[in-house]
């Protein structure tokens, strides 16, 4: 090392990837957060849809600290219990046959697409491989993920990009035919477009899309990475729909925090991914999965779901009633515990004047409010998320 290297503060030890608020967080319990300095926060982002049971749960901490203190990390060319018994419990209750798991929501939606592709050139041997998503749509950060995802600002600076994906307007049945082609490999979209500002797919769209790419031999995607676990009022969001994709993904709410993603099939894929087609070195370890286990026996044992749905419900009729005749709000959207306020200019300004007032929100875009409290959110804390809130997009229009 050079002895003329100048010693930096430690955040200057990190690449700048981040524009990150001046708080730093050092303990969580439930809905709750706490800074270095003492200050309490209402938590209405758990770690961006993240921390579904609220923040440090006691049993997914009791499952961690038990395999802790037996097996960390074997690698899978061994069978790994908690693996299996934690796939098992994802397509028990799902419309899912078998499950890939990995580290994050991008490894999980790259994952998608690679199953995709080599299920049509390898198992039905008809070279597909282009992959149809939405504009505005977010699908991760890894070249081919960014290139999926339909919002130009996250691809600025990468280029060149992989080949083989189109984008398409959201909800729209004649884009999509227009699109098809004997290229088409998959289509995959969100049920509710996090980043791209809380907006749901509509339900005819949505049939009407799995009824074309079944008569085309298409694959559908369901990208479940924010709207999964719980958080839309039903344990996935395309279960809203009455549909059954054939590939849908996960990570954020998977683990509680713990790092972990996965890709969930049906049968047919599994020829897809056959040994040696795939892989994951930290993907499923015995400690992920005893986190996964954890959390989903939790989330369907206490059906947090319907308690999403119920409490979800709540959220919205307050935020319409109260801020009803808010000129500077233009539209409240969303389905159960995500939920977005889009305004009718950038609110940047809100989200810092709410962490002024104890209240942690994210945008969804530059306009939209995003609210994503945990799955055990009480009607009390919502009222005082509100009446934040409420007060916050009053001073908006003042201003």
């Amino acid at each position: 090392m050079s002895d003329t290297k100048v010693t930096a503060a430690p955040e200057q030890s990190l690449l700048p990837t981040y524009a990150r608020y001046p708080i730093a967080l050092v303990k969580g319990e439930g809905s709750w957060l706490w800074d270095d300095k003492g200050n309490k926060y209402l938590d209405f982002m758990s770690g961006i849809a993240v921390t579904n049971l609220g923040h440090a749960p006691k049993q997914v901490k009791e499952a961690l600290i038990k395999q802790l203190d037996e097996l960390w990390h074997v690698s899978n060319l061994f069978r790994i219990p908690n693996q299996e018994e934690a796939a098992h419990l994802i397509t028990s209750n799902s419309s899912g046959d078998a499950v890939f798991f990995c580290n994050s929501g991008a490894e999980a939606n790259e994952a998608a697409i690679k199953m995709a592709r080599r299920y049509q050139q390898k198992v039905r041997s008809n070279g597909r491989y282009e992959i149809i998503t939405f504009e505005q749509s977010f699908h991760g950060r890894t070249l081919a993920t960014l290139t999926a995802t339909g919002q130009e600002k996250v691809k600025e600076g990468f280029a060149p990009l992989p080949e083989g994906f189109k984008y398409i307007p959201y909800n729209d049945i004649e884009a999509l035919k227009a699109a098809i082609s004997d290229k088409t490999a998959a289509v995959m979209l969100e049920m509710i477009q996090a980043e791209g500002g809380i907006f749901p797919a509509d339900p005819a769209f949505v049939h009407a899309m799995v009824k074309l790419c079944e008569e085309n031999g298409i694959l559908v995607i369901v990208d479940e990475i924010q709207t999964g676990m719980g958080r839309t009022g039903k344990l996935f969001a395309y279960e809203h729909y009455g549909i059954e994709p054939d590939i849908f993904t996960l990570a954020k709410g998977l683990g509680s925090g713990f790092p972990v993603g996965a890709a969930v099939a049906k049968d047919k894929l599994r020829e897809a991914f056959g040994p040696g087609s795939h892989g994951s070195t930290f993907g499923g370890t015995p400690i992920a999965t005893a986190a996964v286990k954890a959390t989903v026996e939790t989330i369907v044992g206490d059906k947090l779901p319907e308690r999403a749905a119920e409490m979800g419900a709540y959220l919205m009729d307050q935020l319409k009633e109260n801020l009803a005749g808010n000129s500077f709000v233009k539209e409240v959207r969303g389905q159960g515990l995500i939920v977005g306020i889009e305004c009718v200019e950038p609110i940047g300004s809100v989200l810092t004047a709410a962490q002024e007032q104890g209240l942690l929100v994210i945008s969804a875009g530059p306009n939209v409010v995003r609210l994503l409290p945990n799955l055990l959110v009480t009607k009390e804390e919502i009222d005082q998320a509100v009446a934040i809130l409420k007060s916050l997009l009053a001073n908006a229009v003042k201003a």
